[in-house]
């Protein structure tokens, strides 16, 4: 993120779409010239509205980006946990137990993705009983309904691991980083690495502040000397919140849905 004044960083969001709708309406009122946007992952998964939750994320994209002076780069959607299981869903019928990881996959709650899309859970685990034909059919059946609706597949493959302003100050992940590994090796770390995540005792590299979308215990604004956690439990019944930092890490602005 080039250039940046302020980011505001949006949590997990977990398929409320009425939500993600009266937060972008909150954010509208707040924005300022330098501000930027990222959204920290899980965008699917858990509520009840993961289709019309990207079907927002767009929109929204498009109107954020027709402000003046606006670039791509000044608004970034990174993969969660979600998004992850979701692209390995794709490939489940690869995978040496098949029905056991849809099974995980499910109760992890990307039931709620698939049955948003029109595709019912039971029929995924009917066809990975049955064998790998089968359940390649019905994964196929599965990325075309997911394909049929424009953008969304642009969306899911432009995601980002992390983003970071380009001065090297504010660092934004899904749900955690492991210290000893640098950014370039952190890999799924971004969305399962998340024990420990507040207790980092000094600066990650260069970076100020390390701000991350999603922690287990849904804490709301949670704030340590060198990272935030942004996450009011949006699809467990919480807030969904959008935090606002400034270039060296100050949150100075947040609003809830």
């Amino acid at each position: 993120m080039r250039r940046s004044k302020r980011v505001w960083a949006v949590a997990s969001v977990h398929g409320e779409a009425e939500r993600l709708k009266a937060l972008h309406r909150k954010i509208s009122g707040r924005l300022q010239p330098g501000d930027r946007l990222v959204y920290l992952g899980n965008f699917m998964g858990r509520g009840p509205r993961v289709r019309e939750t990207i079907e927002e994320l767009l929109a929204f994209r498009g109107r954020f980006l027709a402000g003046p002076r606006a670039f791509p780069d000044d608004i970034a959607h990174l993969r969660g946990g979600q998004e992850e299981m979701w692209q390995k869903l794709l490939q489940v019928q690869f995978a040496s137990d098949p029905r056991g990881v849809l099974q995980w996959m499910l109760d992890q709650g990307l039931a709620a993705t698939l049955e948003s899309y029109g595709i019912q859970p039971r029929a995924g685990l009917s066809a990975a009983a049955s064998g790998t034909v089968p359940l390649t059919r019905w994964t196929t059946q599965l990325a075309r309904a997911f394909n049929a609706w424009p953008g969304h597949l642009d969306l899911t493959d432009s995601l980002r691991r992390a983003a970071y302003t380009d001065d090297g100050q504010l660092l934004f992940v899904n749900a955690g980083i492991d210290p000893q590994r640098p950014l370039e090796t952190q890999r799924d770390t971004f969305w399962w690495g998340g024990s420990g995540f507040h207790g980092l005792e000094e600066p990650y590299g260069s970076y100020r502040r390390v701000v991350r979308g999603y922690a287990p215990e849904h804490p709301g604004i949670q704030e340590s000397p060198y990272t935030a956690t942004v996450d009011g439990g949006c699809g467990f019944g919480g807030a969904l919140i959008a935090a606002c930092f400034a270039i060296d890490g100050t949150l100075v602005d947040s609003v809830e849905a």
